[in-house]
C-alpha cells in the first residue's frame, strides 16, 4: 500500500473526525503517501545485527537513597483538619 487515493484519505478524514473539502484531501493524500513511502524505505534497512537501544546517550542516571528526610510531625499537619483519629484525617465514606 504505498498509494492513498481520494476514498481512502475521506475515510482516515472521518475516522479522525476532521471536516475537509476535497481539495484539502486531496493535499492530504499526497502527504500520507509520502510519509507511507518513507515508512516502506525504512523496512528496506537492515537491522538483524543491530541491538535495541534504549537511550542514545551512555550515560547512567544517579540514584539518590531512599530515606525519609521529612514527616513526624501529624499534629502540625492536622491540626486545620475538622476530624482527626490516630493521626490520620477523617473523610465520609464514598464507596459502598
Amino acid at each position: 500500500m504505498s498509494e492513498i487515493d481520494l476514498a481512502t484519505a475521506k475515510k482516515i478524514a472521518n475516522l479522525s473526525r476532521l471536516k475537509m473539502d476535497d481539495a484539502e484531501l486531496d493535499t492530504r493524500a499526497a502527504s500520507l503517501t509520502g510519509i507511507i513511502k518513507w515508512v516502506e524505505q525504512l523496512q528496506e534497512v537492515d537491522t538483524d545485527n543491530i541491538e535495541p537501544l534504549a537511550n542514545v546517550v551512555n550515560t547512567e542516571l544517579v540514584l539518590r537513597k531512599d530515606e525519609v528526610t521529612d514527616g513526624g510531625y501529624a499534629d502540625k499537619v492536622l491540626k486545620n483538619a475538622p476530624e482527626e483519629t490516630q493521626d490520620f484525617f477523617v473523610v465520609p465514606k464514598v464507596v459502598e
